[in-house]
């Protein structure tokens, strides 16, 4: 089932509960109900809860974004830090240098065709990747450079391998789901709450009070939608990718 048929069954469920809710009311309330009053704290209870469930929502939406875009940079960095070594150790010899190429490709190949997919099923990075990158640390730290040229190059190397770790690092913190079990409770039941005062005010059975209705619980619906959507950086929707890796190794098969 793809993210947008979720939304819309989830949407169109929101709208079918609560016109139905009002339809059925409207039903079984009295003819004689006055629906033209509502008590003044009621409509002060309705907005204030209105508004704190508004501020929620948005430092939720805010929250999860923010952590998609961090996941995206981690990626981002990554691959700038192998492509950087991929580069930078041109001034070694033919064979040091090839071999270091290949340890980099080999690394960058596995996080395209495996290791991304590991990350999107279960949260986790591979132990091969890190064997990987273990390989390439390896081949880069013990070379003794031959000359002063080699010298300049060897530190920064160094620095963009432990760069590059390091954002491997953060990107498999960032794998997993952000928002705390407790926050998705209040997250619901605020909505559940919110939408439950519609029900406060004495809705009548006409077309622009029903769709403004089934519009508000829609967009409740589809506000939690979009921050389950961003919770998971790199397996849903709108989700962090491995774009940097192919642009800068391009050909990468694995």
């Amino acid at each position: 089932m793809t993210e947008w048929l979720v939304l819309t069954l989830a949407m169109a469920a929101a709208c079918a509960v609560v016109l139905l809710i009002v339809v059925l009311r409207h039903w079984r309330s009295s003819t004689n109900a006055d629906v033209s009053e509502t008590p003044d704290v009621m409509e002060y209870m309705t907005m204030m809860i209105g508004v704190v469930y508004a501020i929620v929502l948005g430092l939720a939406i805010a929250g999860v974004w923010e952590a998609r875009s961090a996941a995206q940079d981690h990626v981002r960095t990554e691959a700038q830090a192998l492509h950087e070594v991929h580069e930078r150790v041109r001034v070694y010899p033919a064979e040091v240098r090839d071999r270091i190429r290949d340890d980099v490709r080999a690394y960058v190949g596995h996080v395209v065709t495996k290791e991304w997919d590991q990350m999107a099923d279960n949260g986790e990075l591979t132990p091969r990747g890190t064997a990987l990158l273990a390989t390439l640390r390896h081949d880069v730290t013990d070379y003794e450079p031959k000359s002063d040229f080699e010298a300049q190059a060897y530190q920064p190397l160094i620095d963009q391998v432990a760069l590059a770790d390091d954002a491997r690092g953060a990107r498999g913190d960032s794998a997993e789901a952000t928002m705390p079990g407790v926050v998705w409770f209040g997250l619901i039941t605020g909505g559940l709450v919110t939408v439950g005062l519609i029900f406060a005010f004495q809705i009548r059975r006409n077309v622009r009070e029903l769709v403004l209705a089934g519009l508000f619980s829609a967009l409740i619906a589809f506000l939690l939608f979009l921050i389950w959507d961003f919770d998971a950086p790199y397996s849903r929707g709108i989700a962090a990718t491995a774009e940097p890796f192919a642009l800068l190794f391009p050909g990468i098969d694995g």
